[in-house]
């Protein structure tokens, strides 16, 4: 069985659509944020085990989902929960460190249409991925969207940012531990109508990840 953390924060209109796709010997994991619009109740009538996260932020999120998950040393996938992501590309994440080919698989968003990407946001994603290839060495050109690696490894790696900056750390930790790190196309799509999101979605948020990001970079 594979664990799959999904943060969420006011997810509902998502979470019935990506629940129901979930591909067979993958169990869910909401790591709830403090929604208000009933998403953990949607995700537990579906079927997914939910956390509550008390600490507001992605990376606080994750975290609390990798802890609930499967302690014997399983595969974890981490996604979007706002229905941007197939949850049926799993298994491809998945099994590359089953398999024990890499330690972490990434995602590579292809946007399935223009819209589902604002150009901004890809703008300052490159900007971003190329500060990692530079810094790391990590032949990747996104900041892991998607992403699967062993429970144990990413405890070890003790990750200390709990917001944005998340991703963006473990991509930097991973290079910095000679992590075996995949890189694979995802098709990305346009979020579920009535979901918002928590960074291109508001400026407030946008300033919180540049700051967040930056933070870790000049470590």
């Amino acid at each position: 069985m594979t664990d799959v953390v999904l943060p969420c924060l006011n997810e509902a209109p998502a979470l019935p659509w990506l629940l129901t796709r979930m591909p067979a010997g993958f169990r869910v994991i909401v790591a709830d944020n403090g929604s208000t619009d009933g998403s953990p109740g949607i995700a537990r009538a579906l079927g997914a085990r939910v956390v509550s996260v008390s600490q507001t932020g992605y990376g606080a999120a994750v975290h609390a989902g990798l802890i609930a998950a499967d302690p014997d040393d399983g595969v974890v996938c981490v996604m979007d929960a706002d229905g941007s992501f197939d949850p049926r590309v799993l298994p491809r994440f998945a099994g590359p460190v089953l398999a024990a080919e890499a330690d972490l698989v990434v995602g590579r968003r292809r946007p399935t249409t223009w819209g589902a990407w604002p150009v901004h946001a890809r703008v300052g994603n490159a900007l971003v991925a190329n500060r990692v290839r530079r810094k790391t060495g990590l032949h990747v050109h996104d900041i892991a969207p998607v992403r699967a690696a062993r429970r144990t490894d990413l405890l070890g790696l003790d990750l200390q940012d709990r917001r944005f900056g998340y991703p963006l750390e473990l991509l930097v930790a991973a290079g910095r531990a000679g992590w075996r790190v995949t890189e694979l196309d995802v098709p990305y799509l346009p979020r579920a109508e009535g979901t918002k999101s928590k960074v291109t979605g508001t400026v407030r948020g946008t300033a919180r990840a540049i700051r967040d990001m930056r933070a870790v970079l000049a470590r």
